[in-house]
């Protein structure tokens, strides 16, 4: 039988070592556990004292899931619960599964171990929050509560699966233009530092007076010859600069504000944003957390600090604990159509139905805006890329022009 050794807190703060016998790590962490300890590593002893496989508890480095590697946890994790297996031998499964020393392996297993140990998945979930933000416990702890633990991970599967393709169409209508975009620069600064000085030692062979695009051009590409290095160092500290600003409090602010009025992305952002929270609050409200909790919630998971900043004003105005509506409308961070809908949904008893309206209402005008952020973007990208190419090719073809007449007139 493999021997384990392992590390321990006593039940007054002390610090236990030793080993033991046991048929796999699970029982050799439920057999701490019956010693009145709290383990804290337990690993399998080799040859030489050596520990081959040595889990601490805590968050290890760089374990945090994505996105879509929550949304497949949570749907295997439903399937097996549904199968019959208990929550501990559904996430020790889970812990055998994918890679060897991927994050999910070992996520799935310090899960397991909390289990065993006695803590609810709820709190363990909790000990996670780069995983696991705050809905995903507050509902699976309203599903403990209420008994309906498969249910839950089934609508969290639903929500992950919804954030994630609204955040797919997102990615896929700006990623096109960007690098359309990005080609023509590169296009351009190879045509100013390269292919400019070519023309411009034969011009000056010819001794002709170069037109005034041309001169233009030849002064751009001597300014990217000489200042070309600085002009990008600077570009690389503003942009370093740039991305550490923008993850303040008031750089975040500042920037998500500019995103919900910058031209073409403004009604992908707002639209997206407020379907976000509708279904949020939704899934939420819809599995028995309070509105109270759930505005908290939604705040802390919402992708907009100007949003979650007027959510956190709203929270603080309802008294009774119930409507909503009305603090939401005296934020003028919403619409009004968003409003009268959720205060129709209070009115009528039934805000999770509401919810799920406004949620699809403006999901559909994110697909919406989508669509013509990309028919607009288009024609305007190459507009500005002809342009310049064009632009370099005229003020060539002019000098060559001026240049061949000179040197026919001669």
């Amino acid at each position: 039988m493999p021997v384990f050794q392992y590390k321990a807190l006593k039940a007054d703060g002390g610090r236990v070592e030793g080993t033991l016998s046991a048929a796999d790590r699970k029982e050799a962490l439920a057999a701490v556990a019956r010693r009145g300890l709290r383990p804290l590593t337990v690993a399998e002893a080799k040859r030489g004292g050596k520990s081959g496989w040595n889990i601490t508890f805590g968050k290890p480095k760089n374990a945090a899931l994505k996105a879509e590697e929550v949304l497949l946890f949570t749907g295997e994790l439903a399937d097996l619960l549904e199968a019959g297996m208990t929550l501990g031998a559904a996430l020790g499964c889970l812990a055998r599964q994918g890679e060897e020393n991927s994050a999910q392996r070992r996520i799935a297993q310090e899960l397991c171990d909390a289990i065993v140990r006695g803590d609810s998945f709820s709190d363990a979930l909790a000990q996670h929050p780069d995983s696991f933000p705050p809905i995903f416990s507050n509902m699976v702890r309203a599903g403990e509560a209420s008994g309906a633990m498969i249910e839950v991970l089934r609508r969290l599967a639903e929500h992950y699966e919804r954030m994630e393709a609204m955040r797919t169409k997102i990615k896929s209508a700006t990623t096109y233009p960007m690098f359309v975009l990005g080609f023509g620069v590169l296009a351009v600064v190879f045509a100013l530092g390269w292919i400019i000085p070519k023309f411009k030692v034969v011009f000056n062979s010819l001794g002709a007076t170069l037109p005034l695009p041309t001169q233009m051009l030849v002064s751009a590409s001597d300014f990217i010859l000489e200042w070309g290095w600085l002009v990008a160092v600077c570009g690389v500290v503003l942009a370093i600069w740039f991305k550490r600003w923008k993850k303040t409090p008031s750089g975040k602010l500042r920037v998500d504000g500019w995103k919900l009025k910058a031209p073409l992305i403004h009604g992908i952002v707002a639209s997206g944003a407020y379907s976000d929270l509708a279904y949020t609050m939704r899934t939420l409200l819809g599995n028995g957390v309070n509105v109270l909790q759930a505005l908290k919630i939604a705040s802390e998971t919402c992708g907009n600090a100007v949003i979650a900043k007027a959510l956190d004003k709203a929270r603080q105005r309802v008294t009774d604990g119930t409507s909503i509506s009305g603090p939401l409308a005296s934020s003028g961070a919403f619409p009004r159509m968003m409003t009268d809908m959720l205060a129709v949904g209070e009115e009528a008893g039934n805000m999770v139905s509401s919810l799920q309206n406004i949620g699809k209402r403006y999901q559909n005008e994110m697909d919406r805006n989508i669509v013509k952020f990309t028919n607009s973007l288009e024609p305007l990208l190459i507009f500005f890329i002809a342009g310049v190419v064009g632009f370099v090719a005229i003020a060539i073809l002019m000098a060559v022009f001026k240049v061949s007449n000179a040197v026919g007139s001669a």
